[in-house]
């Protein structure tokens, strides 16, 4: 519990530099968020959880490469909603007062994930911006990805298109990556190409992006190194969602998905459960 509150009463504050950054090119690095014997105690509860709780998970909240392998894990819903340690990381403390600054104002936590792209396995993720998902009016929100491993080009790190947020919402359709059902139908553009940065992290480095800025990742062409992290979701207070239109798109995804075989708890996972880090 020590370990938990002094995660949760970190103190962060954002420079205007930073604020400048952020509002110019749609995205922020914050370099060492969270380190030392804190990120090791947050690697421990990710483990804890998917060794404990996701073998028990419905089949839309827990998505794999590979239904029958529980090592093909790709990403995680909901953590919040299952696990008290991961409600309070996403409601209280340093991510979300990140999220109240950015926002300039209040905010509603929408969502904590998990995602992985395995070693050699690991699929890249289509160009696509999250506001396209969320159905906000107005669209106000923002995503932080938060590093469990060091990622670079070779593992698939994030790259964002510069300035993407302030030029409007793409146009999408379905796509057949996993996790992530509609991507952008006219990437690149001359723009995009001109303005993609690749961001390399480090375990314990905090990504943010506002829900309109472009953004994609390369599959994961390690032999050995995995590709984990964390992903929070914050709403303004100022936005409401489109909820009729939301639930219906998720019913369809979910249909379809589980029509592919790609969601639901891997059989062979189920023999993991109870065992210790």
């Amino acid at each position: 519990m020590m370990w938990k509150k002094a995660l949760l009463m970190a103190q962060f504050e954002l420079e205007d530099e930073a604020l400048r950054s952020y509002r110019e090119h749609g995205f922020l690095e914050i370099r060492r968020f969270v380190a030392g014997l804190r990120l090791g105690k947050l690697i421990e509860n990710v483990e804890r959880f998917i060794r404990e709780t996701v073998p028990g998970m419905p089949p839309e909240h827990a998505f794999y490469e590979d239904k029958s392998a529980a090592d093909s894990l790709k990403q995680i819903q909901k953590m919040g909603d299952y696990d008290p340690w991961f409600h309070d990381l996403l409601t209280k403390g340093a991510f979300r007062k990140v999220a109240e600054k950015l926002l300039a104002g209040p905010v509603v936590p929408g969502n904590l994930q998990y995602f992985s792209k395995p070693a050699d396995v690991g699929r890249p993720t289509p160009p696509h911006q999250d506001g396209y998902y969320f159905m906000l009016d107005p669209c106000e929100a923002i995503t932080m990805w938060f590093a469990l491993d060091n990622v670079d080009e070779e593992n698939g790190c994030v790259r964002y298109v510069k300035g993407s947020h302030l030029r409007g919402m793409r146009p999408h359709a379905r796509t057949q990556t996993l996790g992530f059902s509609q991507g952008i139908t006219d990437y690149p553009s001359q723009e995009d190409s001109k303005f993609e940065i690749a961001v390399r992290a480090d375990a314990g480095d905090l990504l943010v992006h506002d829900a309109m800025t472009i953004h994609r990742a390369d599959g994961n062409i390690s032999v050995e190194r995995s590709r984990r992290a964390l992903g929070f979701v914050y709403y303004s207070e100022r936005a409401r969602v489109d909820t009729d239109a939301h639930a219906a798109y998720q019913k369809q995804l979910s249909q379809e998905m589980k029509a592919q075989g790609k969601i639901g708890a891997a059989p062979n996972c189920q023999s993991h459960q109870g065992t210790t880090t």
